[in-house]
Formats: structure tokens, C-alpha cells, sequence
């Protein structure tokens, strides 16, 4: 493995990977960036394996590629966790004390016969809830991140081997 090339890689990437975070927070074009996110995986795995001393194989520049997008991955998922986090505390969790307080109060009745107590939900369990959200989240994506990075760059690894 090219630490070189996967780190170079894996920074640029995540440079990226931010930058869509920061952009998913405008309304709609979230829809966007979640494409562009995948196209993004794919492009760090070929950048990997790009910047892989030559030769290069298809077994190589996927190994690159795949650690090299988990590793944007891993950077972009933590920074978003805490943007959103921030952004949620900022806007949510007013946004959430008013969809409350507007609840019919044989709504909350229901909550409270279930055992949910309606007032956990506006303070600090919001927040907390948007990190285990997003720590999931950030699971699956590395899992994904690895193996789109895998494919882009298995095939700059065996289509370029000089």
C-alpha cells in the first residue's frame, strides 16, 4: 500500500467531502450532494491509485482507493457530525419545542401513557440524538466510501499500470 498516495488522496478528498457537507445544509441541494458524495468516493479511489507509484495493478489500486475513501470518509463524517450537531442546536431544537407545544394534548397524553415524557425530546437528547444518528451514519458510510473507493481505484489500478 502507497501510505503516500492514500493520505494525499484521502486529504483531498476529504477537503471535498466537507465542502458537500457545508452545501447539503442549503435546503434541496442536500439531494445533490449525496450523488456527488458517491461520484466523490469513486473519484478519491481513482486519485489513490493515480498517485500509486507505478506499476500499478488492479488489486493495488483498489486497496488504495477503498483505505483512501474510508479515510475522507471517516474525516468529512466526524466534521459533518459536529456541523450538524451545531446547526441542530442552533435551529432545531426550537423548531422541535414548537412542533411540541402545537401537539393536541391527547397526543401527549398517548406519548405519556407510552412511557415517553414529550419534554426529553426539545432539550439536550435532540442533540444527542443528531450525534447517534450521525455516528450510524457515519458507520455505513465508511463502509460504502470503502468499497465505491475500491472500485475507482481497481479500475485506474488495471487500466493505467504505468
Amino acid at each position: 500500500m502507497d501510505m503516500q498516495a492514500v493520505l494525499k488522496a484521502g486529504g483531498v478528498g476529504a477537503a471535498i467531502l466537507v465542502l458537500f457537507s457545508l452545501l447539503g445544509l442549503i435546503p434541496c441541494v442536500g439531494c445533490i450532494t449525496f450523488f456527488l458524495t458517491l461520484i466523490a468516493y469513486v473519484g478519491i479511489g481513482v486519485l489513490a491509485a493515480y498517485w500509486m507509484a507505478p506499476p500499478r495493478t488492479g488489486s493495488g489500486g483498489a486497496v488504495n482507493g477503498a483505505v483512501a475513501a474510508a479515510v475522507a470518509a471517516l474525516v468529512a463524517g466526524l466534521v459533518s457530525m459536529v456541523i450538524n450537531a451545531i446547526y441542530f442546536s442552533i435551529t432545531g431544537s426550537a423548531q422541535l419545542a414548537q412542533g411540541l407545544a402545537d401537539l393536541p394534548p391527547e397526543q401527549l397524553a398517548a406519548l405519556s401513557e407510552m412511557g415517553i415524557d414529550p419534554s426529553i425530546l426539545a432539550g439536550g437528547a435532540g442533540i444527542a440524538g443528531v450525534l447517534g444518528i450521525g455516528a450510524a451514519c457515519c458507520m455505513i458510510g465508511l463502509l460504502i466510501a470503502a468499497v465505491l473507493g475500491a472500485a475507482g481505484g481497481g479500475y485506474w489500478g488495471s487500466s493505467h499500470p504505468h
